[in-house]
């Protein structure tokens, strides 16, 4: 199952949440997200662009985001990662976030599947798949010299696409969150109960 948004919808960060909400298998703890990238060039930023503005947004809260413009996870990361989160995270979801390459009509949409994602496609890499769910934004045109594409991309088009995945994926973990709060509240004795 797979979703796809244009950068221009003005209801894309409603699009991604509900997309999350629907294909994302039930959870009883937050979800993590992963978002994977490098600051080094302008069309492998959406990564860490994106989870700046979530560490801004869930500032405070109980989840977790890597992958940042402080951090990045580039390809030398993204090879712990998966070990790391399941050690680290047993039993959360992971929604992985990176940018993505596709046809020339494609480039702007964001893609919600349920399925994990493998990082450095767009560059010829070879990388385990991260992440449970993904969420990849289509920022050049695939072609031979996929690299020289991804340090041409407009940064306009990163920091968009950034904006609606974190609202949209902020949106979620919110609601997972509040969702998680209410399990609990259920399970916990009541006064009356003791």
């Amino acid at each position: 199952m797979e979703f796809s948004f244009n950068l221009y919808n003005s209801l894309a960060a409603d699009g991604v949440c509900l997309s999350l909400r629907k294909i994302a298998p039930p959870a009883k703890v937050p979800p993590v997200v992963l978002c994977v990238g490098s600051d080094l060039s302008v069309g492998d930023s959406l990564g860490p662009v994106t989870g700046t503005k979530l560490k801004e947004k869930l500032a405070g809260l109980n989840c977790f985001v890597y992958g940042t413009l402080a951090k990045p996870i580039t390809a030398h990361e993204v090879k712990y990662m998966n070990g790391f989160i399941k050690d680290t995270h047993p039993g959360s979801l992971v929604v992985a976030v990176d940018a993505a390459v596709g046809l020339a009509g494609d480039i702007g949409l964001i893609k919600i599947a349920r399925r994990g994602l493998k990082p450095g496609s767009g560059a010829n890499k070879k990388l385990s798949k991260v992440g449970d769910v993904s969420v990849m934004g289509i920022v050049a045109e695939k072609s031979v010299f996929n690299y020289s594409l991804f340090s041409a991309t407009r940064l306009n088009i990163i920091y968009k696409m950034a904006e609606i995945i974190s609202d949209g994926i902020a949106a979620y973990v919110l609601e997972s969150l509040k969702k998680a709060c209410e399990e609990q509240d259920f399970s916990a004795p009541k006064s009356a109960d003791i």
